[in-house]
Parts: structure tokens; sequence; C-alpha cells
């Protein structure tokens, strides 16, 4: 998520995100990938790593719920967020969900920036940021899904479009490798664009 909105929130600021994820199993461990196999294989299998069963179904729960309602997955969103943008004052408001996909995390992300939208101002920013693919032409049925994402570095930007009501208001969604895009990668990416943020402002 910090790698599609930094750029944003350099340019507009944010003061507002609203985004539900939808994680891979792959993100649960090898233990979590065979236990998708084997319920799409068997529909009797047992849940052993998930408090539900995963296999044809949507799950709104990872890691383990704290008093406020939120997950500790949910909270570290919050954290994570504030501290690399160096920005207590934005309010996130996080669901995360674990979907029977392998490989490939999604988010559905809502942005209240500072300013208005300009959608070709926001394609340009994208497109012009470093590790940031934007693959955005509901004409031509273009979007990134996890299987396009598999396996590259990348981070895949699409479903680009203004709030209907709210002129501020900016929807996205966002697809990357799990595995690929993440500590390392991702924390290079993240501290490129931070210093940028620093050098320009």
């Amino acid at each position: 998520m910090i790698v599609a909105i930094a750029p944003l929130y350099r340019k507009y600021g944010i003061k507002r995100i609203v985004v539900s994820t939808y994680q891979a199993v792959s993100g649960s461990g090898y233990k979590a990938i065979d236990e998708l196999q084997n319920q799409i294989r068997d529909e009797e299998y047992p849940n052993k790593v998930y408090p539900r069963k995963i296999a044809g179904n949507c799950i709104p729960h990872i890691d383990v719920f704290n008093d406020n309602g939120f997950t500790k997955e949910e909270l570290k969103m919050v954290h994570e967020t504030h501290k690399i943008l160096e920005d207590d004052s934005i309010e996130i408001n996080p669901t995360a969900v674990r979907i029977p996909v392998f490989y490939g995390h999604s988010e559905s992300i809502y942005l209240e920036l500072k300013e208005e939208v300009d959608i070709n101002s926001i394609k340009e920013i994208l497109e012009e940021s470093q590790g940031i693919i934007v693959d955005d032409d509901p004409e031509m049925n273009r979007y990134p899904t996890p299987i396009e994402a598999a396996n590259t570095d990348f981070t895949y930007v699409g479903r680009i479009r203004k709030d209907l009501y709210n002129p501020k208001g900016l929807s996205l969604w966002v697809v990357a490798d799990n595995l690929r895009k993440g500590a390392a990668t991702n924390a290079v990416q993240i501290i490129e664009a931070i210093e940028n943020i620093k050098m320009e402002g």
C-alpha cells in the first residue's frame, strides 16, 4: 500500500485511508498453502491453520483480535503507515481478509486527499514512480490481478477512479506478489519513496 500511495501523499497529502486487503494464503506459510490445496481436492479436509475453511471462502480475520475489534494485522497497517510516512494525522480504517489465492495480496484502497483529484495527474504520477506499474484500461478489461503480479517485484495499480461525491476522494486497486514484494524489495522502495519526499519538501 505504501509504495502505491507515497507518491500521492507527496503531491496531494492524505487525510484518510479506508483499505480492505485480500491476502493470499502464502502469507501464512507453507502449511496454509497445503491446507488450501487439500481443501480444494477434498471438501471434508479439516481447517487447521485458519479458524474457518479457506477453500471457496473469505475470512475477515488475520492475526488476533484486539479489544477495539480490529486485528493485530489491521492495527499494524495503521502504525506502519504512520511511521513510514512520518504522519500520525492520517486517519486509517483497515479490514484484512484472507482469500483462497495461493500467491499475491490485493487491496482496495480509498484515499481522501487534501486537494481535489485530477485522474490524469494521478495516473501520470503513478506511472512515473519507481516500482509501480499502472494497469488500468476498463474498456479492455485491464486491471491487476494476483496472477499477473506473480513472480514480479512490482506493485500494480488499476481501477483508478474519483469518488462519485467527494472531489478529493480517490479509489485504487493495488496488487503485488507478497513473497517477491516482501521485506527486502519493499524496504528499498519505501526508503527511496521517503527520500524523494524529504528532498522535495
